[in-house]
């Protein structure tokens, strides 16, 4: 859907036709796979073969119930985005550019949705650069307000063309010596081989391809700069979505197609996945506390929070992968709900700088309560989705008896309440300057935002079906085991 409504917003030109066409597109995908999601956490498998022609010859669609959650991040986040999107590109990019915005937003939301449908490895190359693609130049957009969103995009796009071209690679070497694309096939036909230096090559080349895309530190420099440019409603899609199906294609890679034994074993995966997680949750955080622009310092927090996925990976245990499945979802959530506030601030006040948001408590109430609850679930708070999957993770370092892993999680966690807490604290104890007269964010804008501040809290309390999902998949991935 909509990569056949694409190419129509491009004729519909800069009114409302484009916004009201793209946004009932995003909102009957997001339908569709909540039907889907529903009927995957059973642990049931929805495949479909492309053209009537069987895998491994023909390109698979194929479902399961960790695509059931990245699919709900993609489109739920389409659908939210999309509704809030229209205040923010009238203010921050060209009117005649507006109908080429949404064509390139549903191109975005068709690769993403496309890398997590396809069960055919070089099928994911393809739509991963469709969304690549299309991300570039929606970054590139934002440069009606600052000239350095060009800059931003350029970097995002030589990290991203490497990342991609060592992520081809790596899939050309698999096929070389298996004869195979399709991603079950390769499952089989990968474990015979035993030990093989193409196979390892090929598995490097995935996963540092899947590191650069998903902003693994050290390889998270395109990341920052891209947040902080971008249009506001882009940088809140981006937020929600790329990273997060790029951790979906790494998890697919590792305990799919290679398999637990070839990552953690053979491969020895935990001493390179492991330290570098803690790295970003301890670095990312601590250079996000000397941020002076607010949006940067939430593109920090993002590398920050990929950290806690990377750990959950890391510790390949049932646990482990719930807590880190769950945390995608759920900082989808949360961050992109803080870069709607950030959003609407843009549109009020004309900046995201930490220093000028004095007295926003205020002036824009509703806004700056939407971030303080995406804030403390950023931090973990109980009642919160945060805490949530943090919990989980923290479990899984328990129940391998790592305490000092529980204990840096915890640690890490208390990082974002300095970062968090230096908005509130200009926001509420600061006085507003007396010449500045804004009011609150459009209605527009304040829907979606709070929809899903509310949904930070619901799913914070009821977790039931996030977890399920989760819990779920990590099943699949482990073949069953515990």
């Amino acid at each position: 859907m909509p990569l056949a409504a694409a190419p129509l917003c491009l004729f519909l030109g800069r009114g409302l036709l484009p916004w009201i066409f793209a946004t009932g597109v995003c909102w009957v995908a997001f339908v569709i796979a909540i039907a889907l999601a529903l009927d995957l956490s059973g642990g049931s498998v929805i495949t479909y073969q492309m053209g009537g022609w069987a895998p491994p010859l023909g390109i698979e669609y194929r479902l399961d119930a960790l695509s059931a959650v990245a699919l709900l991040i993609v489109t739920g986040a389409a659908a939210a985005v999309s509704l809030y999107s229209r205040p923010s590109v009238l203010r921050e990019i060209e009117p005649a550019n507006h109908g080429l915005f949404y064509t390139l937003f549903l191109l975005c939301v068709t690769g993403l949705a496309g890398v997590v449908a396809t069960g055919d490895a070089f099928n994911v190359f393809v739509f991963l650069e469709v969304a690549s693609l299309s991300t570039y130049c929606l970054v590139a957009l934002g440069g009606r307000k600052d000239r350095r969103a060009l800059s931003a995009a350029y970097t995002y796009l030589v990290m991203g063309t490497i990342g991609a071209t060592f992520f081809v690679i790596g899939v050309g070497l698999a096929y070389m010596v298996t004869g195979t694309l399709n991603m079950v096939d390769l499952a089989q036909r990968l474990p015979p081989i035993g030990d093989n230096r193409t196979v390892a090559a090929a598995f490097t080349f995935i996963a540092v391809g899947m590191g650069m895309k998903l902003a693994m530190f050290p390889l998270h420099l395109w990341l920052p700069n891209a947040y902080t440019f971008a249009p506001s409603a882009v940088s809140a899609f981006l937020a929600g979505t790329s990273t997060k199906v790029a951790v979906y294609v790494l998890i697919r890679f590792l305990f799919t197609v290679f398999g637990l034994e070839f990552d953690f074993e053979q491969f020895a995966l935990i001493a390179v996945f492991l330290p570098l997680g803690i790295a970003a949750m301890f670095v990312a955080s601590i250079v996000a506390i000397f941020q002076v622009d607010a949006k940067r310092m939430l593109a920090y927090s993002s590398v920050a929070q990929i950290g806690y996925m990377i750990l959950g990976i890391s510790l390949a245990t049932k646990t482990g992968l719930t807590g880190a499945i769950l945390h995608m979802g759920n900082h989808a959530i949360m961050k992109v709900a803080l870069f709607m506030t950030m959003g609407a601030i843009m549109y009020r006040l004309g900046t995201t700088s930490i220093p000028h948001m004095a007295g926003l408590g205020r002036d824009m109430p509703w806004t700056m309560a939407a971030f303080v609850i995406g804030g403390l679930s950023l931090i973990g708070v109980p009642l919160t989705v945060g805490f949530i999957s943090k919990w989980y993770l923290i479990q899984a370092a328990l129940e391998l008896g790592w305490w000092p892993i529980a204990m840096l999680i915890v640690m890490s966690s208390l990082l974002a309440v300095i970062y968090v807490w230096r908005i509130v604290e200009m926001a509420y104890l600061q006085p507003s300057p007396p010449n500045r007269q804004i009011s609150r964010a459009p209605t527009i804008m304040l829907l979606p935002m709070w929809v899903l501040v509310l949904a930070n809290i619901y799913f914070g309390i009821d977790a039931s079906f996030p977890t399920t999902l989760a819990n779920q998949a990590a099943l699949l991935l482990l073949g069953g085991q515990p």
